[in-house]
C-alpha cells in the first residue's frame, strides 16, 4: 500500500509539473501572474491525495472539487499530450521560414562585370571611384581629392566604432535584416496559448458533459444471449443485471431508490447484483442502501461482493445485504428452478479478495465443483477477468462489472490491458461474458463515452 500511494502521489506531481509548463509557465511572461500560477498548480496537485484521503475519512465536503479537478485534470493532461505533435510542427515551420529568410536577406549584391563607370564601396562603406580616363586622369588634384559620396551613401555610413550596419533591437520587433519574420518570444507565446486555450475549454466541455451523463438516470439496455443448454422451457428467462451502483460522498439514497425502481419496472425473473455497491462502511450508508429491499423478481435477487466492498467493511456488507432480503452467493450455487427447467445461478467472490471467513478469495472448484454438467450454468463474478478461471468449469456465461465500460474514455483503453471484455458481450476461452457499465462512478463523478447502465439480460434457448 505504501508504494502504491508513493508511487501514486508522484505521478500526480508530474502530471502537474507538465500541465504547469504548457498552461502557466509557456503562456506566460515572467511576473505576478506566473507567479500565481505556479501557487495555483501547487495546490490543486495538494488537492489530489487530499480528497482521496479525506474523502475516505469522513471529509466529504472535499469530493465535488477534488473529483471534478481529477477528472478536468485527466483531459488536460490527454488533450496537452496530443497537441504536442501538431505545436512541435508548427514550430519547425515557422523555425524553417525563419531560415529561409534569413539566407535571402543575407546574400551580398554582386556588383556587374565591367565596371561599367558605377562607383564600388569598401568593406568600410567608403566610395572608390573607377579609374578615370581623359585629361581628369592626368590632374593631380583630382587624384588626390576624389569626388563627394551621393548623400545616401553618406548616411549609410555607420557611426565611429562600428563596422556594419546597425543591427535591430529588441524594441524594433523586427530582425537586423529589416523583413525577417517575427517567430521570437512573441510568436511561440502566441501558440503556447492557443493550445492552452483550446485543450482548457475543450477539457471543461468534455468534463461538463461527463458530470451531466455519470449524474443523469442509467441507460436500459436489453441483451439476448443464446446457451446451448438451457431448456426449451425456460427460453426467455430474464436476468436483471446491475453492478457498480457505488454509494458514496457523491451518491446516496436517492440513487438506489432510482435504481429500484428501474428494476422492478422490469419484471425480471432474477436480479443480480454483481458487486461494488459501496463505497464505505455500513454505519455511514447503510440508510442509503436501505431501498434494496424492495428489489421485486420471481425467484430472487442476489448478490456477489466486489473489490469495494473489501475496502469498506466485507463482514458488516454481506450481513447487511443478506438482510435487506439479496442472497449473497459466496463461492457458492444456487438452484433455479423455472418453467420445468433448472439453471445453477453460482457466486465467487471477488477476485482481489484476502483473508478467510466472509472475506475468503475467489473459490471456483467450491462454486462449481461437483455439479450436473448437462445443466447451464450462469456465474456472477465481479470482475470479467475470473472467467479465465471459470471457463475451466464448463460455465457457460458469466455476468460481470467492474470496468465501468471505462467510464472515461480514452481510459477504455488502459482498461482492456488488465480486463479480457470491458463492456458488452464477448468470450474467454469458450464461455460468454456479459459486462455491464455499473450504474454508478467511482472518482470523479463523470462518464464520457461509457454511461451509466442497468442490463436486462435474457437468456435464450437453442
Amino acid at each position: 500500500m505504501a508504494t502504491f500511494v508513493g508511487f501514486a502521489v508522484l505521478v500526480t506531481a508530474l502530471i502537474h509539473l507538465y500541465l504547469w509548463k504548457r498552461l502557466v509557465r509557456d503562456t506566460t511572461r515572467p511576473g505576478r501572474w506566473r507567479k500565481a500560477g505556479g501557487v495555483a498548480a501547487l495546490l490543486l496537485a495538494l488537492l489530489v491525495p487530499a480528497t482521496m484521503v479525506g474523502t475516505r475519512n469522513g471529509s466529504y465536503w472535499l469530493a465535488w472539487p477534488g473529483y471534478l479537478w481529477l477528472a478536468l485534470m485527466f483531459y488536460l493532461l490527454v488533450l496537452l499530450v496530443v497537441l504536442e505533435v501538431p505545436v512541435a510542427v508548427a514550430k519547425l515551420v515557422l523555425r524553417r521560414r525563419e531560415r529561409v529568410a534569413t539566407g535571402a536577406v543575407g546574400e551580398p549584391a554582386l556588383a556587374p562585370a565591367g565596371g561599367g563607370g558605377r562607383a564600388d564601396t569598401t568593406a568600410t562603406g567608403h566610395v572608390v571611384e573607377p579609374a578615370a580616363t581623359g585629361p581628369i586622369a592626368a590632374s593631380p588634384v583630382a587624384l588626390a581629392e576624389p569626388p563627394a559620396a551621393p548623400a545616401e551613401a553618406r548616411s549609410a555610413e555607420p557611426p565611429a566604432g562600428e563596422t556594419g550596419p546597425r543591427a535591430a533591437g529588441p524594441q524594433d520587433g523586427r530582425d537586423p535584416a529589416g523583413d525577417r519574420p517575427d517567430h521570437d518570444p512573441s510568436r511561440r507565446l502566441l501558440l503556447a496559448r492557443g493550445a492552452a486555450i483550446f485543450a482548457g475549454l475543450t477539457a471543461a466541455g468534455v468534463t461538463g458533459y461527463g458530470v451531466r451523463t455519470a449524474m443523469g438516470p442509467p441507460r436500459l439496455d436489453r441483451v439476448r444471449i443464446p446457451l446451448a443448454k438451457l431448456p426449451r422451457g425456460m427460453d426467455g428467462l430474464r436476468i436483471a443485471t446491475v453492478s457498480d451502483i457505488h454509494l458514496g460522498p457523491l451518491r446516496g439514497r436517492a440513487h438506489t431508490e432510482r435504481i429500484v425502481a428501474m428494476i422492478n419496472r422490469l419484471d425480471a425473473d432474477l436480479v443480480a447484483v454483481v458487486g461494488d455497491l459501496v463505497d464505505g462502511s455500513v454505519a455511514e450508508l447503510g440508510a442509503a442502501a436501505e431501498p434494496l429491499r424492495d428489489l421485486r423478481s420471481r425467484y430472487g435477487s442476489f448478490f456477489v461482493t466486489g473489490n469495494h466492498e473489501y475496502y469498506s467493511g466485507v463482514e458488516e456488507w454481506v450481513r447487511e445485504v443478506d438482510r435487506l432480503g439479496l442472497r449473497v452467493l459466496q463461492n457458492e450455487r444456487q438452484e433455479i428452478r423455472a418453467r420445468g427447467g433448472v439453471l445453477d445461478l453460482a457466486g465467487v467472490n471477488d477476485v482481489t479478495a484476502a483473508g478467510t471467513g466472509l472475506a475468503a478469495p475467489a473459490d471456483y472448484a467450491a462454486a462449481l465443483g461437483d455439479r450436473d454438467p448437462s445443466r447451464p450454468v450462469v456465474l456472477l463474478a465481479h470482475q470479467p477477468v475470473a472467467a479465465r478461471e471459470a471457463a475451466k468449469f464448463g460455465v457457460d456465461l458469466q455476468l460481470s462489472g467492474h470496468t465501468h465500460g471505462g467510464q472515461m474514455v480514452p481510459f477504455n483503453l488502459l482498461v482492456k490491458l488488465q480486463q479480457p471484455v470491458v463492456s458488452g458481450l464477448g468470450e474467454v476461452d469458450g464461455t460468454k461474458v456479459y459486462v455491464t457499465n455499473g450504474a454508478g462512478f467511482w472518482g470523479p463523478p463523470v462518464r464520457v463515452g461509457a454511461p451509466p447502465q442497468v442490463t436486462l439480460v435474457e437468456l435464450r434457448a437453442p
